[in-house]
């Protein structure tokens, strides 16, 4: 009997669960629509399962398996045939499970199968790749060396049960995979034949093709994976101790932050997926609006976040944790935060466990499901292969959504271990005292038990007064239809213009969900034309959301969201949600928009948040540094984040008004309202806006975007100090101008060289674990870029490297057949027009659209044009132009490793020390 998969009326995809002889459970999804086929394995092992004298030996594994099979014996040429054929692929290894996953154009779907399948069936772990891939597992554990994130889990992992399996180092590195390669091999070999096995995983296959045809592949291909009909059984015994309950554990972060996660230890959730209890509670918990805990914490000045039901789970564990980003103030109050944490559950145990209130959160999931967007068929395969371990089949697709209603006694006695004697506080901040360093990640913790008196205080919570419960909410709608009527045009369209604003309009008519998104930019000159202004303007946008989040957290409980983000020409609001309660949004905001009752104290308080931010930037990964860099550098209106939190430590809130006030003097305004929004509505909405806008500014142009133009420059360098052990660079390679053809030429050439050089430089060299080139375009220019972060080598020999394999790659580009040729090229315009999986994609390609000038809507067509002319005689005629020469015009953004000092050093006589006068004296891109 086939089991019938519960599926969403939106959702046009044919599902069918089945299992191979030799217990393979197998779920092929039959996507008509899809531009691209996908398939995802979810094998059950994970790091639970490394032998203790082995940590990170599954993630090992993981990275193993990619490196040649006996049947495809090449370590490159999976990467390579995935790429070469417009696809993408990707692992990763967790607690108890390992997700292997790729999608590709569908013409190669079996040839791509055969390949992948044989992961599973007959890998070669080849003795001459042990050493090089326990080196990039090295490079990986360096990159996140100085992650606090990191840094706090591996603390967590020393604090619980030893004899738990959670208590594991999971990423392993050269420490943990030392020894002889051979002893090393045969260890990973004996590992493999005993936790791979056919009956303990689960794939997911996604195509355009009939679930005859899926069902005939997975068979052909998957067949042959050997069963040894496993038994998973990790150890019954808890993840805490009696002892290691009631604990306070002290951590300092290397990042400014200061935040408490209040952790009960529940049981394992799975089974609970019908009626999610603790969603429900979350539901509540979590809530912003006036009267909740997050409000509460806020006016007191000791919170200015607060996140309810996160933390890790598992087989027998469930970590349920409270998490508030405190301010100096709200550390010094912890106890009566804390406080305040009791009295609210109490209140949801007294007063929160009604019908009508569970209700409202599962009418929510019941929209959600009933208009669910589709998501691309890589992101799907994945997800559904997980959810095969977690999920009764009918509810694969389902289980996300489900809430069959409230169970009072299943609720109430999840809430009944949120006491603090089922209880751990973590605390994170800069000040606090520690006596142990964290293996692995250096981190320096205390533990001590949490005082009885304390535990006293917090066991009998009286509810203050400010604390309440959410009142019904206004936004939630039982239902929605959309509308059917149809576009009249194929592609957004004018449908008001006046000077100073125009708005785009498109009503949709192929994804039929009620929904719509909304994109308004608010272009001012005084936005960002100085460091001062750009901080201002971050400030301001900062000040409003906060300011907002009260009034309009029940708008985005019920489905309604929106984001305001500063930009290099001032600032967007992005509405999105059901259609028919996104006017009332619009005009909440507008209105409360324009009080702008920013007090004292709240300014203090973001200000304090945003210089944070800005101050932390300087200790993210080096390569995420030379990235936020490289538009720096290169677009005069972004400025580096220390530069404005100079500026910023010295403003007032009376600088902030005033800012405001110029900000609005002279304004242009442009919009895309996308969705399920008719004509009439759209013209409407533009007129009030046009009237709104009228009462406080006047008409003004666009504002300018200029890029930096690196015509005639030759090799510019520009070094950033940062502090950490690895080095990183970024070579960047700019286009004379926007036109489809160089459009063209930029995204193929990055297109044809991007799994070599993976191949080349991280898989052959072991240059590092973050490596890779990227079609990027600035401003509507077009660009490549080379990046490594290195743990191995210093700046000058990373720059060596990338120019000895751009000089190589002629050779590489004149070796392609003909009809490999082809295929690339082919791969490459699969992707660029990949069909929009879902309302948001679709509107986002047309907002980009619009930023980009491109008002026909044509420019992917127009570049795919372009490609499918060029030959591989163009190509290499164009990299000898570009880039054949070390004097040629690019950008090289560099770091220092603290471990490369000793090596020569990269210099040049053309190197930017002032990057204001910089800036200054550049020509400049017309925008």
């Amino acid at each position: 009997m086939t089991t019938r998969i519960t599926k969403s009326p939106n959702d046009h995809r044919q599902y069918q669960y089945i299992q191979l002889a030799n217990g393979l459970r197998v779920l092929l999804v039959e996507d008509q629509q899809a531009n691209q086929a996908a398939a995802s394995m979810a094998v059950n092992v994970g790091h639970f399962d490394d032998p203790v004298a082995r940590p990170g030996m599954a993630h090992f594994l993981e990275h193993m398996l990619f490196l040649g099979t006996e049947k495809y014996p090449q370590s490159g040429e999976y990467h390579q045939f995935v790429n070469q054929h417009g696809g993408s692929n990707n692992a990763w290894t967790g607690t108890e499970q390992t997700n292997f996953f790729f999608s590709i154009d569908n013409e190669v779907f079996e040839e791509s199968l055969d390949r992948f399948s044989q992961f599973f069936i007959a890998p070669c772990f080849d003795l001459e790749l042990v050493d090089r891939e326990r080196h990039a597992i090295e490079s990986e554990f360096s990159l996140k060396l100085k992650d606090d994130v990191r840094r706090t889990y591996q603390v967590q992992k020393e604090t619980v049960n030893p004899a738990h399996p959670f208590s594991k180092f999971s990423v392993g590195n050269l420490a943990t995979l030392s020894g002889e390669e051979s002893q090393l091999r045969d260890e990973l070999l004996a590992f493999y034949q005993q936790h791979y096995s056919a009956n303990l995983m689960t794939l997911c296959m996604v195509a355009p093709l009939p679930l005859a045809k899926l069902k005939a592949l997975a068979e052909r291909y998957f067949t042959s994976i050997a069963n040894g009909n496993l038994f998973k059984q990790y150890p019954d015994i808890a993840i805490y101790e009696p002892q290691q309950l009631k604990q306070q554990i002290n951590i300092v972060p290397l990042k400014e932050q200061r935040r408490v996660a209040i952790t009960f230890a529940l049981p394992a959730i799975d089974s609970f997926y019908k009626r999610k209890p603790l969603t429900f509670i979350s539901h509540l918990l979590g809530y912003e609006g006036k009267g909740s805990l997050l409000s509460y914490l806020k006016e007191q000045g000791w919170a200015s976040n607060l996140s309810a039901g996160g933390g890790v789970n598992g087989y027998n564990f469930k970590d349920y944790n409270i998490s508030i980003q405190l301010t100096e103030k709200g550390l010094t109050q912890l106890d009566e935060v804390i406080q305040a944490a009791f009295e609210y559950i109490e209140l949801i145990k007294t007063d929160g466990l009604q019908q009508w209130r569970y209700q409202e959160r599962a009418n929510l999931l019941k929209l959600a499901f009933k208009y669910q967007e589709q998501i691309k068929p890589l992101d799907l395969a994945s997800h559904l292969s997980i959810n095969m371990h977690h999920y009764e089949t009918c509810d694969l697709v389902y289980g996300d959504y489900r809430m069959d209603g409230l169970d009072i006694t299943q609720t109430s006695s999840l809430l009944a271990l949120m006491t603090p004697d089922n209880m751990r506080i973590q605390l994170i901040s800069p000040e606090l005292d520690t006596e142990k360093q964290a293996a692995w990640y250096h981190s320096p913790y205390q533990v001590k038990p949490i005082a009885a008196s304390r535990l006293q205080q917090w066991s009998s919570p009286q509810v203050r007064e400010a604390l309440s419960l959410p009142e019904a909410n206004p936004f939630i709608i039982a239902d929605s239809v959309p509308r059917n009527d149809k576009s009249h045009h194929p592609v957004p369209t004018v449908v008001c213009q006046e000077e100073g604003y125009r708005i785009w309009h498109k009503k949709d008519d192929e994804f039929n969900v009620p929904k719509g998104h909304m994109y308004l930019s608010l272009d001012s000159q005084f936005a960002a034309r100085t460091p001062k202004h750009a901080a201002l303007t971050r400030l301001y946008v900062e000040m409003l959301l906060d300011y907002l989040t009260e009034h309009t957290y029940p708008a985005e409980v019920a489905g309604l969201s929106y984001n305001i983000y500063p930009h290099q020409g001032g600032i967007t609001l992005h509405l999105t949600g059901f259609t028919g309660k996104q006017e009332a949004l619009l005009s909440l905001l507008i209105s409360k928009a324009r009080e702008r009752n920013f007090t004292q104290a709240r300014f203090k308080q973001i200000k304090k948040q945003i210089l944070r931010n800005w101050y932390n930037q300087t200790r993210a990964k080096p390569i995420s540094q030379l990235f936020t860099s490289l538009t720096v550098t290169l677009q005069k209106r972004s400025y580096e984040p220390q530069r404005m939190a100079e500026e910023l430590e010295e403003l007032t809130l009376d600088d902030l008004h005033e800012h405001v006030r110029d900000f609005y003097e002279k304004i242009h305004l442009e919009g895309l309202v996308y969705g399920d929004w008719l004509t009439s509505e759209a013209q409407a909405l533009g007129r009030r806006l046009d009237h709104i806008l009228s009462l406080v500014s006047t008409p003004s142009g666009e504002s300018e975007r200029e890029l930096v133009k690196l015509d005639n420059v030759g090799t510019l360098m520009r070094e950033l100090a940062v502090a950490h052990q690895d080095s990183s660079i970024i070579v960047y390679y700019q286009s004379t101008d926007a036109t489809p053809t160089n459009m063209a030429l930029f995204s193929l050439l990055n297109h044809t060289m991007s799994s070599t050089f993976f191949h080349e430089l991280r898989t052959k060299r072991q240059l590092g674990y973050m490596v890779g080139t990227g079609y990027l375009p600035l401003n509507r220019y077009p660009g490549m870029i080379f990046y490594i972060q290195s743990p191995s080598v210093g700046p000058l020999q990373l720059l060596q490297a990338i120019d000895e394999f751009i000089a190589d790659f002629n050779y590489a580009v004149m070796q392609i057949t003909n009809q490999q040729w082809e295929q690339t090229k082919q791969g490459l315009i699969n992707q660029i027009m990949e069909h929009d999986p879902n309302l948001k994609t679709r509107g986002q390609r047309y907002w980009s659209s619009i930023g980009n000038k491109d008002y026909e809507f044509n420019q992917r067509e127009l570049v795919v044009e372009e490609i499918s002319k060029l030959t591989r005689s163009d190509l290499i005629k164009f990299m000898m132009q570009k880039m054949r020469t070390k004097h040629s015009d690019r950008l090289v953004l560099f770091t220092t490793g603290e471990q490369h000092t000793a090596f020569e050093p990269l210099t040049s006589d053309n190197m930017i020390t002032d990057l204001r006068s910089f800036k200054q004296h550049a020509a400049n891109f017309d925008y």
